[in-house]
């Protein structure tokens, strides 16, 4: 049996079990820092999610630390467009690069390369070139559904319906102290938002570059707004 444990022959408890594990596969594992921004804790199968750029910089690292969570846990994930992003850095934020592939450059086919790669692939990180037609947003979001993948979304304008939407809002860099020194990290405040039980607006602080101090020991610099000024649906740009 492969260390499986046999469930009483009971109605309720085979129901019970059967819900629990059911469940479970149907959640793909975030980092820590980001789980407590989706209402399950987890990337829902079958969901679609836009990463946005919010108020400051720092969509792509926010993307690529998405596609760590899973690709730790096991999931396989391809990114589509997204021609800046470096395998280095990509795998500094923690992601396995032997389960990641890239189509860098899918040129004007980017619609059925995305759609091919959800139908084998766990999460699928779009960043699509031009502008994207309602038609192609439903069509993918609807392979994502059947197939059980998650497609995720980098871009601005993107017409479909996102259960969950990030955005940075806030951050601030470490490292040049009086006026000199190296970059070495980065500290963001992440805002969410999203539909159903993501509609309530959740927040996170997330670090990017080595942990030399406790990330918070300061108060980040709001880059517009303040904090009670976030948008419900915050905007996306590339």
């Amino acid at each position: 049996m492969g260390g499986e444990q046999l469930v009483p022959l009971e109605s309720g408890a085979i129901k019970s079990s059967t819900s629990a594990v059911l469940a479970q596969d149907r959640l793909l594992p975030l980092s820590a820092s980001l789980a407590g921004l989706f209402p399950e804790g987890g990337l829902r199968r079958g969901s679609t999610v836009v990463i946005g750029r919010g108020a400051s910089p720092g969509m792509t690292s926010l993307a690529m630390a998405l596609l760590s969570g899973p690709c730790a846990g096991g999931s396989w994930c391809a990114v589509v467009g997204a021609p800046d992003v470096g395998l280095v850095a990509a795998g500094q934020l923690g992601i396995d690069l032997g389960r990641l592939a890239f189509v860098p450059s899918p040129g004007p086919q980017w619609a059925t390369v995305t759609a091919a790669l959800l139908e084998g692939f766990d999460v699928v990180l779009l960043q699509a070139t031009g502008q994207v037609g309602y038609s192609d947003a439903r069509k993918l979001e609807a392979r994502a559904r059947e197939r059980g993948s998650v497609l995720a979304v980098m871009g601005d304008g993107w017409p479909g319906s996102a259960a969950v939407r990030l955005g940075i809002v806030a951050g601030r860099w470490w490292g040049l102290e009086d006026g000199c020194g190296h970059l070495w990290g980065r500290e963001v405040e992440v805002v969410a938002s999203g539909k159903g039980a993501a509609s309530r607006q959740q927040r996170a602080r997330i670090w990017f570059g080595r942990p030399k101090v406790e990330p918070g020991a300061r108060k980040l610099e709001l880059v517009a707004g303040g904090a009670d000024e976030v948008p419900t649906s915050i905007g996306i740009a590339g």
